[in-house]
């Protein structure tokens, strides 16, 4: 049992599951709605590198499709937020 609590797996789930609280908690007015959203949507990519290396085992893979995945990540991301900050209001 103490295997599956260390596990490094099951801590970033517990990560998974506390970013997503956050992120549900950001979205229920705390704060000003652009700030929110911008912060809910860096989130959710943080949550998704997590899973891509994590859950994905792309932390093991060669370091081509790292490469891909954190910079595809990262454009995506950084798309999206401009979008979303540059949209009328």
């Amino acid at each position: 049992m103490r295997f599956f609590l260390f596990n490094r797996i099951t801590l970033v789930w517990f990560l998974l599951v506390a970013a997503t609280a956050l992120s549900w908690e950001m979205g229920h007015g705390s704060g000003e709605a652009r700030h929110a959203g911008v912060a809910i949507i860096v989130v959710a990519f943080i949550k998704l590198r997590f899973v891509i290396l994590e859950l994905m085992e792309i932390r093991y893979a060669p370091r081509f499709m790292r490469v891909v995945a954190e910079v595809w990540t990262v454009i995506v991301c950084t798309t999206l937020v401009t979008l979303f900050w540059t949209a009328k209001q």
